[in-house]
């Protein structure tokens, strides 16, 4: 079996199998929520917008089509190399990671779909706001978009199974040492596979503390994507802003 677990996240995004796991993410909800989010912030046509953690670019590449300057980031190579193919004299992209600063600085920073606290070495998760810190512009603003761990807790699906394209993907899911953990097995190339992803379970409370110690002020939080107010239990998402 080929069993790959630390830092998961190097190796398991760069494979084909965590975007055919994926694939049915929902564009038209993150092309909704861009649009909304953009509205709200009230950001100028001339900012130039991060996209830190951008995977393949799907957020990327539409912030770009409605008129944005955009950079994607992603420590992934092979997400980098995708993602290439729709750069133009306003959409770049770059291998990067994120808990260390970029060196330029962005009138906007969104980090979006749970793309933060995956390090295996928890300062890192500290080291990424603080980078975010130093590459925005002085009145720039900056978002995380992350699951509100409450509401998934407590509805943690903890098996379940799905076939794609002839693969069968086995998934179980746990919580271990505040960590939100996802094994997923399946058998592909005539190979038995193991995955595994873990995410810290970062609270509200905890981002507070995190901005406070990177001397950054929280503006506001949401619940979803259509940016309703935020509830402890009900809401699915916990997204941040602040500058």
């Amino acid at each position: 079996m080929s069993t790959n677990t630390k830092d998961w996240f190097t190796s398991w995004f760069n494979t084909p199998y965590y975007h055919l796991l994926y694939k049915e993410r929902d564009d038209d909800e993150a092309h909704a929520f861009m649009q909304t989010l953009t509205h709200y912030l009230n950001i100028s046509e001339d900012a130039h917008i991060l996209d830190l953690a951008c995977g393949r670019g799907r957020h990327a590449v539409y912030l770009n089509s409605i008129g944005y300057k955009v950079t994607g980031l992603d420590l992934s190579e092979e997400n980098i190399a995708f993602a290439k193919q729709f750069e133009n004299e306003r959409l770049k992209f770059d291998v990067h990671d994120m808990s260390k600063a970029y060196d330029r600085k962005f009138d906007a920073i969104f980090n979006l779909f749970t793309s933060f606290g995956y390090f295996e070495n928890e300062a890192d998760n500290l080291n990424t706001i603080k980078a975010i810190k130093s590459d925005l512009t002085e009145n720039g603003i900056a978002v995380i978009d992350f699951m509100n761990v409450n509401y998934v807790i407590d509805n943690l699906v903890t098996e379940d199974v799905k076939e794609i394209e002839g693969i069968t993907f086995k998934m179980t899911r746990h919580v271990e040492d505040g960590y939100i953990v996802k094994n997923i097995y399946f058998e592909a190339e005539e190979d038995a596979h193991h995955y595994q992803e873990r995410v810290k379970a970062f609270t509200l409370k905890d981002f507070q503390d995190m901005f406070e110690k990177a001397n950054l002020q929280l503006i506001d939080v949401f619940g979803d994507y259509k940016l309703n107010p935020y509830h402890k239990q009900l809401s699915e998402r916990l997204i941040l802003i602040f500058m």
